[in-house]
């Protein structure tokens, strides 16, 4: 008995074939890419530019942040980024939180931080009393008080336009900054 053998068929693909199933397969990563980043950015982290002069010499007109946004909670200290009625929003320090007491001693324009002097390394000017604001002030539940490191150009939490801020008005916490190249890193 002697077996039959065959030769093996081989398929053989027209060059168009490949070339359409690179371009396919092509815009099929890009297209997965592109909804990954969506995402990353819509629910983990948000980039923001900064407007103005109130946070200076933390962050300067024109600062392009990234911004974390998905579990965030405020802390003392964190730079955050605030939802404003108005659409435009503001960047600030958060000073105290729920129950804490803010006041600001007038003629030393020292912050006090429930009757405690605040250790504010970040600042190299003092705290006038602007808007008329001294204290004391105690923060409402689920509300943080903000301030400005430029504090004599700052419309924060001592204006009665702001007052204390809502947690839930809070966008998230600015960690990083990607702008301008020669300040690029993390936020302190």
């Amino acid at each position: 008995m002697c077996e039959d053998k065959q030769p093996a068929i081989e398929a053989v693909t027209a060059p168009e074939d490949t070339t359409v199933r690179s371009v396919y397969e092509w815009v099929e990563t890009a297209l997965w890419a592109l909804v990954a980043v969506t995402l990353v950015f819509s629910f983990l982290f948000r980039l923001v530019g900064v407007d103005g002069s109130s946070m200076a010499n933390t962050l300067h007109h024109g600062d392009r942040l990234v911004l974390t946004t998905a579990f965030y909670t405020p802390d003392y200290g964190d730079i955050v980024v605030i939802r404003r009625d108005n659409g435009q929003p503001i960047i600030k320090r958060v000073i105290a939180m729920e129950g804490d007491t803010v006041s600001i001693d007038p003629e030393t324009e020292t912050v006090y931080l429930n009757g405690e002097l605040l250790n504010e390394p970040y600042l190299d000017i003092s705290t006038p009393a602007l808007f008329n604001f001294t204290g004391p002030f105690t923060v409402p539940a689920d509300s943080v008080f903000v301030m400005g490191d430029n504090r004599s150009n700052s419309v924060d939490s001592r204006a009665p336009s702001v007052g204390a801020v809502p947690i839930e008005d809070i966008m998230g916490e600015a960690v990083f900054r990607v702008w301008p190249f020669s300040r690029f890193g993390s936020i302190e």
